[in-house]
C-alpha cells in the first residue's frame, strides 16, 4: 500500500474541514527546503547551482518548524539538497512528528546507513530515498558510480530497523518503459512501503536540461510502464491518488494547483512552488497564499510550466478531482489507469509569450540581488556590534 490509511484518513479529514469551510485554496504538503548543499551534482538538479555562500546556509530548527506551523499542511515533505547533511535534521523531524504531522524525509541515502541512530521509527516518519532506476540507470543520472548500491544497502537496513521506505523516482529522458517496470519490481520485492514517480521538469538552473521529458512524451511512457505492469500483474505501492496516476497517463486533463505544495527554503516562502526558483519570495505563508498572483502559473499559463506534470503542481490537483468524483476515482483505482485509446484534451494556452518575456524582470529576483542583499545586512550588523 503506498499511502497508510491513518494518512489517507487524515488528509481526507483535513480537505473535508477546508472544503466546509469554503476555502478555495489550502496546502496539502509543506516542501521544507532546509538547505541546497548536497553530497551529490545530478544533471538535473536544479538546487546545486547556487553560490557557496547560499549553499552554506541552513535553516534553524526554530525556523523550519516556525514553517510548519504557519502552513499547518498534513504532510511535510523534507527535499534538499541532501536533508541529512544538515546536523540539526533529527530535532526538525522530531518536532514535526510531535506535531502529528506526516513527514517524508528525502535523501540520497549515501550518509542513511550511518544517520539512522539519530531517528527512531513512526508511522509519521517516511525514508524517502532517491533512486531513479536500476543500478546502470541511476548512476548515471546522478553522476556517480557505486551511489545505487549504498543506497538499497542502506534500504534494506532502515527496513530491518523497522523504518518505514518511500522510493522517490524521477523518470527522464530516454527512458526504457520495460526497465522502469523491472526497477518497480526490484524495489516491491526489497519491501518498499512506497514509490514516489515523477517526470524530470526542466529546471532553469539546472546544469543540464537536455534529460527532461515533454508532456506528451511523459503520458507515452506512462502508458506503456503502465501496461507493463498490467501484463504481469505487479501492484506496485505507488505513493499516489489514482487520479493522479490516471493524469500521467494522459486520461485527465488538470490545471496546476501550486498552492496546494508551498515551499519554505533559506530565502523564504518560494513563489509559485518548488520548481520555479526565480519567481521571487513571500516573507510570510499568509503573504505567499494571498498576495501570489496563482493566474500567472500552470501549464498554459506560463511558458515555465508547458512541460510540467509534476506531482507538487498536479497531485493536489488530483486529490481535489478525487473528493468531487469518488466513484470516478475509486473505479480508476480498482482498474488502474487507462492505457490505450485516446488522451484527454490539453488545457489551452492563454499567455502571449512575448508578454512573459517583458514582463520577466519585474517579477524574477536573481539570487544574485539576494545575496549582496543580505551581504549588506552582515556588514551593517557587524558594525553596529
Amino acid at each position: 500500500m503506498g499511502i497508510p490509511l491513518i494518512q489517507k484518513y487524515r488528509i481526507g479529514r483535513y480537505i473535508l474541514s477546508k472544503r466546509l469551510k469554503g476555502e478555495r485554496r489550502y496546502p496539502l504538503v509543506l516542501m521544507l527546503e532546509p538547505l541546497f548543499q548536497c553530497n551529490l551534482a545530478c544533471a538535473g538538479c536544479g538546487k546545486i547551482d547556487y553560490p557557496s555562500e547560499i549553499l552554506r546556509k541552513r535553516l534553524s530548527v526554530e525556523q523550519a518548524l516556525g514553517a510548519v506551523d504557519e502552513c499547518n499542511a498534513p504532510v511535510v515533505s523534507i527535499p534538499g539538497g541532501e536533508p541529512l547533511i544538515h546536523k540539526e535534521m533529527p530535532r526538525i523531524v522530531e518536532g514535526i512528528i510531535a506535531r502529528k504531522k506526516f513527514v517524508y524525509l528525502c535523501t540520497n541515502a549515501i550518509l542513511l546507513a550511518k544517520k539512522l541512530d539519530d531517528y527512531r521509527p513512526s508511522p509519521y516518519l517516511t525514508f524517502s530515498v532517491h533512486l531513479d532506476g536500476n543500478r546502470e540507470r541511476h548512476d548515471e543520472s546522478v553522476c556517480q558510480e557505486g551511489v545505487f548500491d549504498k543506497a538499497v544497502a542502506a534500504i534494506r537496513k532502515a527496513r530491518d530497523r523497522g523504518f518505514r521506505v518511500n522510493i522517490n523516482c524521477t523518470l527522464f529522458q530516454g527512458e526504457d518503459p520495460a526497465a522502469v517496470a523491472d526497477f518497480f519490481d526490484f524495489v516491491t520485492e526489497l519491501g518498499v512501503e512506497g514509490i514516489t514517480v515523477s517526470p524530470g521538469y526542466s529546471y532553469e538552473r539546472a546544469p543540464r536540461d537536455d534529460v527532461f521529458l515533454a508532456r506528451s512524451q511523459s503520458k507515452h511512457l506512462f502508458r506503456e510502464v503502465f501496461r507493463r505492469g498490467y501484463r504481469r500483474r505487479r501492484r506496485w505501492p505507488l505513493s499516489h491518488s489514482a487520479l493522479f496516476l490516471d493524469f500521467l497517463a494522459g486520461n485527465q486533463t488538470y490545471e496546476c494547483t501550486p498552492w496546494s505544495n508551498p515551499t519554505y527554503n533559506v530565502f523564504g516562502w518560494q513563489r509559485p512552488c518548488y520548481l520555479l526558483a526565480d519567481e521571487g519570495y513571500a516573507a510570510t505563508f499568509k503573504e505567499l497564499m494571498e498576495e501570489t498572483d496563482w493566474e500567472r502559473y500552470g501549464t498554459g499559463r506560463n511558458p515555465k510550466c508547458d512541460n510540467c506534470m509534476a506531482h507538487c503542481g498536479y497531485e493536489g490537483s488530483a486529490v481535489a478531482d478525487t473528493l468531487l468524483h469518488p466513484w470516478k476515482a475509486l473505479g480508476v483505482s480498482l482498474r488502474g489507469p487507462r492505457t490505450r485509446g485516446p488522451m484527454a484534451p490539453e488545457v489551452p494556452i492563454r499567455y502571449i509569450r512575448e508578454e512573459f518575456a517583458a514582463r520577466a524582470d519585474e517579477v524574477r529576483i536573481p539570487v544574485e540581488r539576494i545575496t549582496q542583499s543580505e551581504s549588506r545586512a552582515a556588514v551593517r550588523s557587524g558594525a553596529q556590534r
